[in-house]
């Protein structure tokens, strides 16, 4: 998988370390520099190749908001801050989420997953990484039969395994690629190239039988 090149940059030592640590369990990621200012942050721009930048806003010499403003050809930033009234205007720049201080784990793994399939679209790579069973798993697109939501759970179904993790179905969904995942029902998406079978109103998929309900029944069979 192609490595996204990151800078943390931050005033605070234990929040650069924080955001740091996070990064060593995401193989994508490859943290390059970490900065205390803008101004060593410009530095390894000009001497690197940076996709992307977990931005503080209140620091010294330069606020990361106003460096962010006039920085030309940004890389995609993720914000990380103590302070939520800055959400809407950040949105007006190259900025794909928002963390609010203190970031748990698994917000930053949904905020990394966003930036992943910003990047997968564009090199084809299909790769999320989902917190479970206190651990984080890779997860391959390409190998997900179907997902099943339940409440604030959902369980991805492969070949090999059914993973738990705590996302809704939604979520999930906002993170897959549109052409390639459809929608069957309230709680059930499933990997359109793994479809055995199309029965009146249901989805065979090797030994599984997905629902399709009455509201999505003309959508689902428009998508084949």
């Amino acid at each position: 998988m192609n490595q996204i090149n990151c800078l943390i940059i931050d005033d605070e030592p234990i929040a650069r370390e924080g955001i740091a640590d996070y990064c060593k369990e995401i193989s994508f990621l490859n943290v390059i520099a970490l900065c205390k200012n803008v101004v060593q942050a410009n530095y390894y721009l000009e001497q690197n190749q940076i996709d992307l930048i977990f931005l503080d806003i209140n620091m010294p010499i330069l606020s990361g908001m106003d460096w962010l403003k006039n920085l030309k050809n940004s890389p995609s930033v993720i914000m990380t801050t103590a302070y939520e009234e800055y959400a809407l205007e950040s949105f007006t720049y190259n900025v794909l989420d928002y963390l609010v201080k203190p970031i748990s784990i698994e917000r930053f793994l949904l905020a990394v997953n966003k930036v992943n399939s910003y990047y997968s679209y564009k090199t084809k790579t299909k790769v999320l990484f989902l917190k479970s069973k206190k651990q984080l798993k890779k997860v391959n697109l390409n190998d997900i039969l179907f997902v099943e939501g339940m409440q604030n759970y959902i369980k991805i179904v492969t070949p090999e395994e059914a993973i738990i993790t705590h996302m809704s179905l939604k979520s999930f969904k906002d993170q897959l690629p549109e052409d390639s995942f459809i929608q069957t029902h309230k709680s059930y998406i499933v990997a359109k190239h793994k479809v055995d079978k199309i029965k009146e109103n249901q989805i065979i998929i090797a030994d599984y039988e997905i629902p399709i309900s009455i509201r999505l029944k003309k959508t689902v069979l428009n998508s084949f």
